[in-house]
């Protein structure tokens, strides 16, 4: 299936489906030489076609059926390039991969396929504008069982083709994984003869017709797993997961397979696809696990595993939740505690001075609310484990309620919430300033309920540690402020705020220099000149980071300390911005971007996913005066 590329790819310019365009008619040349001018014009990484489209000039269905009726001898890789497929960068770490992987030499295609550059069935669509040969949807036609006894099943699924069809003429239509495998096509032949009609079908899809018609057929060695093969399967997702680091794990049934997905460092990767009907097995045995109801299958449900992993020794804790979907039953595990330690305070990430100042005047401090903000998946979680494992002495009462526990720390009183049984947050809450502690940690405050037991633990000289969702720091303050919560308390209660989120870093073992685009100069709001002394970088990607050019991720921070200034503000129901310029005239407040810019500029995360990922409010400040008010 998949075509060899061992050359450099062509180089960039008017490539051969454009050409094919202008000489089948289906653009001008005017018009190319237009589209030529504006995509010279654009700092974007849009191809060549993607800028005929948006001109109007063309249509997608266009393209595809000029590519169906023209055969291209074009290679693979150029193919995906040209098409927009594909990007450079990951072009040139496959074609490295193909020339490190000794004999035999793997085919490009999967190589792509399997780093999750692209999808399999994409790779299908786009391999048969390049071979000729048309897509067989295997997934809508009832297989003919007459095809299937011209040979054991067994020779099906070596060889991996398919025969799906017979046409008017009597020709065997037959879908091939790779149609261009000499064994696959003379098996074929031998079969069903020279007139047999090749067709191109993913991998997954041909091994799922093969099951399905096996068990149509009754065969005794039909490849329906039994329970003993789906608890090993199971497992070794389990263990999987764990070994690559993931952070969760998603089942999804969709129309024609299941699809595993796995996170890492807060981006989904591609890790397996298996048949469709393997889905309701494997729903059901990690229902068995999370004891949750294996017979309601329309209605969402959350569970709980405590899985014993043999192959890393140590129990892993599994949040589970089942959704409701279309083609069946989505499944998403969130990996709790994966054996990681507790990160030190000194170690989440906080610049020098900043982190002194967080020290100082607000975990140091004897009473008060410390609210950590953020949306979801930016690490608040972490930071919260660190202030508490940072207050945690022999001399301190410390006390949780948490939905759920996700690490255990020794010499805290940690509740998890458990609604099923009667432990909720109200109830909770209530019970906790019984307690006697000296501080109060609630996993997140939720409503109007939760937000005034914060504020009135903190009056009765309580310290509350918490966590909230909202954009920015300036973003908790108000949102205290419309859950009816009045500005005095506010001003008197509240002692930070501390904003953050999650980048991931760049690969140390294949970063390169990166030199910013005027656009991104644009967008940060700052001349080269203001940037003086930075050091973007970029990773190219290698095997030490799945080819992504990341590894890792580090928290970005904006800190909010609430000093007379500020507190006079929110006292005057001032605006936001008017609270934000007077933290930054007078406590130092660093935003997220400025943070993140800083932190792009020494190298550490790259300046793209600043640029995507962090909210922009008013121009940063030049890169010397963030570094001295950091302390870099």
């Amino acid at each position: 299936m998949r075509k060899d590329h061992t050359d450099a790819p062509a180089a960039p310019g008017v490539g051969q489906i454009v050409e094919l365009l202008v000489s089948t008619g289906a653009i001008t040349r005017e018009q190319l030489l237009y589209a030529q001018r504006v995509h010279g014009k654009l700092q974007s990484t849009k191809t060549l076609i993607d800028v005929l489209q948006e001109l109007e000039f063309i249509k997608r269905d266009d393209v595809v059926r000029t590519l169906r009726e023209h055969s291209l001898t074009i290679r693979i890789g150029d193919l995906l390039l040209e098409l927009g497929y594909l990007k450079q960068s990951e072009l040139l770490t496959a074609l490295s991969l193909q020339k490190e992987g000794g004999a035999p030499r793997k085919m490009l295609g999967d190589i792509i396929v399997e780093k999750g550059f692209i999808e399999e069935r994409r790779l299908t669509e786009v391999l048969s504008f390049q071979l000729g040969f048309p897509v067989a949807e295997l997934e809508f036609r009832k297989l003919d069982r007459k095809l299937f006894a011209k040979a054991p099943f067994e020779v099906f699924r070596d060889e991996l083709f398919v025969p799906y069809a017979v046409d008017e003429e009597g020709a065997v239509m037959v879908a091939f994984a790779n149609p261009l495998e000499k064994y696959s096509r003379l098996s074929a032949e031998k079969l069903f003869g020279r007139s047999m009609k090749p067709a191109l079908a993913t991998r997954t899809a041909i091994l799922s017709a093969i099951a399905s018609a096996q068990k149509s057929a009754g065969s005794d060695d039909a490849a329906v797993p039994d329970e003993s093969t789906v608890v090993g399967m199971i497992n070794k997702l389990f263990d999987d997961a764990m070994t690559q680091g993931a952070s969760d794990i998603h089942i999804e049934p969709l129309r024609d397979r299941l699809r595993i997905r796995l996170r890492h460092d807060g981006i989904m990767m591609p890790h397996l696809e298996l048949p469709l009907e393997l889905a309701p097995q494997l729903s059901s045995r990690i229902k068995v696990m999370a004891q949750a109801d294996i017979a309601e299958k329309r209605r969402h449900q959350d569970g709980r595993i405590i899985y014993e992993s043999r192959l890393h020794g140590f129990n892993l804790d599994l949040r589970v939740s089942f959704y409701i979907t279309i083609f069946g039953e989505k499944i998403v595990l969130r990996l709790l505690n994966k054996k990681e330690a507790i990160l030190e305070i000194s170690q989440i990430g906080m610049a020098p001075r900043m982190l002194k100042q967080f020290t100082e005047d607000a975990l140091e401090t004897p009473s008060g609310v410390m609210i950590i903000t953020g949306p979801t998946g930016s690490g608040k979680t972490s930071t919260l484990y660190g202030c508490v494992s940072h207050l945690n002495n022999i001399n301190t009462s410390i006390i949780t309620a948490e939905d759920p526990v996700e690490f255990v720390i020794e010499g805290v009183s940690q509740c998890s919430i458990n609604q099923k049984i009667g432990v909720t947050f109200e109830e909770t809450l209530r019970h906790m300033v019984r307690q006697d502690p000296d501080v109060i940690v609630l996993g997140e405050i939720r409503d109007t309920f939760s937000a005034e037991t914060a504020i009135q633990a903190a009056l009765t000289g309580h310290k509350v540690l918490t966590t909230f969702h909202t954009e920015d720091s300036i973003g908790g303050l108000l949102r205290l402020m419309n859950m009816q919560i009045e500005s005095f308390l506010i001003s008197s209660t509240v002692v930070c705020v501390v904003a953050q989120r999650l980048l991931r870093l760049v690969c140390n073992d294949c970063a390169e220099t990166y030199i910013p685009t005027p656009a991104e100069y644009g967008r940060m709001g700052l001349s080269a000149r203001e940037l003086t002394g930075a050091k973007f970088r970029v990773g190219r990607g290698c095997t030490n980071c799945r080819f992504t050019g990341f590894k890792g991720r580090s928290a970005v921070f904006e800190l909010l300390v609430m000093n007379e200034p500020v507190k006079e503000a929110i006292l005057q129901n001032r605006s936001s911005a008017e609270i934000r310029r007077l933290s930054m005239e007078t406590s130092g407040l660093v935003t997220l971007f400025e943070d993140g810019l800083v932190k792009a500029a020494n190298g550490l995360i790259s300046l793209q996913e600043v640029l995507r990922d962090l909210p922009r409010i008013g121009t940063p400040r030049p890169l010397v005066e963030l570094r001295r008010i950091l302390g870099y």
